[in-house]
């Protein structure tokens, strides 16, 4: 059955021209199509899916590849099951796919295509990673743990709040790491950092900017010196409102997710409202794995669970908005962390929920 992908999905292509000489070569094996279906949100959303999919395009461009994301007509299986299948009849043979909710419709498509390559981020496949399908989840607290140790010792006393997306586990533990990273700087630093649990928020959503702008109004307004925005577009509208009090000359932090998100935050004088970070490299494993693709080393059947001893997960490595005092204390902190001597908790017990 063949099918074209509609054009009101917003088809995006990325091609690169080949070395000099390697458009004459002959060869039996057509060049490999890579692809990513867009999770809730758009594929610029500052965060998770724009992240991944310039990991995908770097490799595309790099390689001399056919690329392009497809974001479905809706969030429900049917819809990314749809959106995949759609890519597939269009010739793609890799296919990323950002987030949890893409869990069920990749148990479908990998048992329906034999050579199609299928990586989900944010899920193990607990029903079962499929012969040529790649689950790969992160440590968000361990990047959570260090975005927290940072911000406390930026502040050195007030209140931090939190503003997430879907309570989801990826979601939670960048919650939960970043509460212990600040406790950890409250402990060990002398820090005086207060976290009341209404400032705690899960918005149910990762594509509503005007809500996240709307909630972290209402942290802001309460005395929250910072808020850490882990919601996707509906984050971004957090930075938005961090954004434009700093413009107005009030001292409000916001933390950023996923990505480097210092210049959401550009004041236009040379500085930021975004403090630093929760990263966790979606790009450059999203890139590792079309280039595992391309060379035929591609790991079908793993599970891949990444943190910061994997140089993974972290926050960035500049920070214009941290001294380099307090970078040096969180590399030291970061260091304890791969050794095992500090093991962060990937659950919420005795913490905000």
């Amino acid at each position: 059955m063949k099918k074209t992908i509609a054009l009101a999905l917003a088809l995006l292509l990325c091609f690169s021209v080949f070395a000099q000489g390697a458009s004459e070569a002959k060869t039996d094996t057509p060049a490999l199509k890579v692809g990513m279906v867009t999770d809730s949100g758009t594929i610029d959303d500052r965060s998770f899916n724009q992240g991944t999919f310039e990991g995908v395009k770097k490799a595309a461009e790099e390689f001399g590849l056919e690329c392009t994301y497809l974001r479905p007509s809706g969030t429900t299986t049917t819809d990314y099951v749809t959106a995949i299948t759609d890519l597939y009849d269009n010739g793609y043979r890799f296919i990323a796919c950002p987030g949890f909710l893409f869990a069920d419709a990749v148990a479908q498509v990998q048992a329906m295509y034999d050579d199609l390559m299928l990586v989900i981020i944010d899920d193990a496949l607990s029903a079962g990673i499929g012969k040529n399908s790649v689950a790969v989840i992160f440590k968000e607290h361990e990047s959570g743990f260090l975005a927290g140790l940072a911000t406390a010792l930026k502040l050195e006393e007030g209140s931090v709040g939190f503003l997430g997306g879907m309570e989801i586990p990826s979601v939670q533990k960048f919650n939960w790491g970043f509460q212990q990273g600040v406790i950890y700087a409250n402990e060990n630093y002398g820090t005086k950092i207060e976290m009341d649990p209404s400032n705690f928020v899960y918005s149910g959503s990762f594509a509503d900017i005007a809500l996240g702008q709307q909630i972290a109004n209402t942290l802001y307004s309460k005395g929250v010196d910072a808020v850490f925005c882990a919601a996707g577009t509906t984050g971004v509208g957090g930075l938005n409102e961090a954004k434009n009090r700093a413009l107005s000359g009030e001292k409000v932090w916001a933390v950023g997710v996923d990505v480097d998100q210092y210049y959401e935050g550009d004041l236009g004088n040379g500085t930021s409202c975004v403090l630093t970070s929760a990263m966790k490299d979606v790009t450059g494993v999203a890139y590792d794995m079309v280039k595992a693709a391309v060379e035929g080393n591609f790991p079908g059947g793993s599970l891949l669970l990444l943190g910061v001893a994997d140089d993974r997960a972290g926050i960035p490595a500049t920070n214009p908005n941290l001294t380099p005092e307090i970078e040096a204390k969180v590399a030291e902190v970061a260091a304890l962390i791969k050794a095992g001597t500090v093991v962060v908790s990937d659950n919420g017990a005795g913490l905000i929920k």
